[in-house]
């Protein structure tokens, strides 16, 4: 199975990410935890998924992330 991919991502995902990371307030200490979680290097299951964080969420389909959420703002596909 494909991994996330977290680098060289498409300029116009990668300042959509960063605009709604500003937008939603997600803080340094939650992005930290994404940190790990990336470390891990998780697979990419076919179709929509997401990884629910407690304060957020990160979105992705395919071998990229998609969005992040707010905590309670409904999430498609796989909970990872």
């Amino acid at each position: 199975m494909p991994k996330i991919q977290w680098t060289n991502l498409p300029p116009s995902l990668r300042d959509h990410l960063f605009e709604r990371l500003r937008e939603r307030k997600i803080q340094a200490e939650d992005l930290y935890e994404l940190k790990l979680w990336r470390e891990s290097e998780p697979e990419a299951p076919e179709g929509p998924r997401y990884k629910d964080f407690g304060s957020f969420k990160i979105c992705g389909e395919g071998k990229f992330p998609k969005t992040f959420l707010l905590p309670g703002q409904p999430a498609k596909g796989t909970k990872l």
